[in-house]
This record gives structure tokens, C-alpha cells and sequence, in this order.
């Protein structure tokens, strides 16, 4: 279009030096100049509705070529489509199945480290547990000490009483 129109202006252009160089030889425009000027602008103007009819052709010979290329692609579609069905007949429910297990595999991380977390916190209470249980069997052991020390010296007392009693009535 841009090239259409610089032909157009230098086509102008030209015919305008023409014109005035008519002009200035002899001080008027001449027949058969102007003569001229009308048939270089009839045969321009004629090119170009040659060039605007051909372009229109070879648009609609583009569209018409889109619209095969595109029925043509819409088919190979269906036939990829087609071939990948042949190629594996169980491959929504394989899919369906790796999907399902993905899920549960994001389920089981977090419970995974629930466990792991519980496995650590039973632990530490077990240990905690028998800890303070030998703690007990160690009080247990010194509480038995304790009382049988504690009988010990009272029988001790006691037979030390009893002797003092005998001493007395003996007296």
C-alpha cells in the first residue's frame, strides 16, 4: 500500500515537472499534454485496480488454503487422539490410579511424620516413666531401709527398756 502510493507520488511528481515545464516554454498548458497527463493517470489508474483485483484473488486463495490446512489439522487430532486411545486402552484408569496414589502418598507424608513425631514423644514419656519408676524402687528401697532401721533401733530401744524394767523389779 505504502509503495502503491510512493509510485502514485512519483508519478505525480513527474507529470507535474512535465507540466510545468510545458508551462514554462510556452506559458500554457498544451492538448496534447494534458492529453498526456490524463492517459499516464488512466493507465496508473488502471494497474492499479490490476494489482487490487490480483491481490484480492491471492487473499482468497490464502484463506481458502487456511481453510484446508485447518480441516486438515482437526483431523490429524483425531487421529492422534485415535492412535493414542490403540496405544494404551487402559490409560484413564492407569491414570486415574497413579493419581490416586499421589494422593495418598501426600496424605501418608504428613501422617508418616505424625507417627514418627508420637513414636519420639511415647518414647521420651516411656523413658520419663521408668525413670521416675527406678526413682520410686530407689525411695521404696531407702523408705524400707528407713523402717526396718527405724524397727531396729526401736527394738533396740525396747529390749534396752525391757532390761531397765527387769533391773528395776529384780531390784
Amino acid at each position: 500500500m505504502m509503495q502503491t502510493q510512493r509510485t502514485l507520488e512519483n508519478q505525480q511528481s513527474m507529470q507535474s515537472g512535465q507540466i510545468s515545464g510545458s508551462l514554462s516554454f510556452n506559458g500554457a498548458l498544451t492538448k496534447e499534454d494534458e492529453e498526456m497527463s490524463k492517459s499516464a493517470l488512466s493507465t496508473f489508474m488502471a494497474k492499479e485496480e490490476e494489482i487490487e483485483k490480483k491481490k484480492m484473488e491471492v487473499k482468497e486463495k490464502v484463506q481458502a488454503q487456511l481453510g484446508r490446512i485447518e480441516e486438515e489439522t482437526k483431523r490429524l487430532a483425531v487421529i492422534r487422539e485415535e492412535l493414542d486411545a490403540l496405544s494404551d486402552p487402559m490409560k484413564k484408569e492407569v491414570s486415574f490410579v497413579r493419581k490416586k496414589i499421589d494422593s495418598v502418598n501426600k496424605e501418608l507424608k504428613p501422617l508418616g511424620q505424625t507417627c514418627q513425631k508420637k513414636e519420639r514423644e511415647y518414647k521420651e514419656a516411656l523413658e520419663a516413666f521408668n525413670d521416675k519408676n527406678k526413682e520410686k524402687v530407689q525411695l521404696i528401697t531407702k523408705l524400707m531401709e528407713l523402717v526396718s532401721e527405724s524397727e531396729r533401733m526401736r527394738l533396740k530401744k525396747l529390749e534396752e527398756l525391757s532390761k531397765n524394767i527387769e533391773t528395776i523389779r529384780i531390784a
